[in-house]
């Protein structure tokens, strides 16, 4: 699947929003991917999910042994591409501020994991992932996800392997463009919900 294939998919779902966004990194952009549409609809989650199991697949990144995603936008993807790849899921979730394996989910030092998010803008959220996946002694070997915007600047502790990567803008609050200044700023995303 190519990068203009993936964005049709976005598109198609009415998920490639423009305007002013917050983003959950806390930067703004002109762009944003509300891949909870996307994710609304099965068929299209796995032929993006398929497409990006097979990119993993063909990367030889593995072998791997689980997939585990972060809370809350990880595990759908997740789910779906672990279903394609015939591994076990699991996923990550805040606990006192931190991400933690909870709910019964276990990693021994033997498990080679393999990291599936959505979107990847600064790569926070899966640094933070693979540091609790670490904590269970478990290897985390790469990262897949659907769309990397950083344009492949984004570090986040592990190889990546973007279904699609694409260089959208992202801006410190304090150093917007004009264009962007005179449009109120709305947050689609979910860090930071109570």
């Amino acid at each position: 699947m190519t990068v203009d294939e993936v964005l049709e998919e976005f598109k198609a779902a009415g998920a490639l929003l423009e305007g002013h966004f917050i983003l959950s990194s806390g930067l703004r952009s002109p762009v944003f991917l509300q891949k909870a549409l996307v994710f609304r609809d099965a068929a299209r989650t796995e032929r993006l999910c398929k497409a990006l199991a097979e990119k993993i697949e063909s990367a030889g990144l593995g072998p791997f042994t689980a997939i585990v995603s972060p809370a809350m936008g990880g595990i759908i993807p997740g789910y779906e591409t672990a279903r394609q790849m015939e591994l076990p899921f699991m996923f990550v979730e805040r606990e006192k501020g931190e991400f933690a394996l909870r709910r019964g989910f276990e990693l021994t030092a033997a498990d080679r994991v393999l990291v599936i998010e959505d979107i990847v803008t600064t790569g926070l959220s899966s640094r933070e992932c693979i540091a609790a996946i670490e904590k269970s002694g478990a290897k985390v070997v790469a990262e897949g996800c659907l769309v990397d915007r950083s344009g492949g600047k984004a570090s986040v502790g592990a190889p990546l392997c973007a279904l699609a990567t694409v260089d959208f803008p992202a801006y410190p609050a304090d150093k917007l463009p004009p264009e962007l200044e005179k449009i109120p700023a709305i947050k689609p995303g979910s860090r930071g919900l109570a």
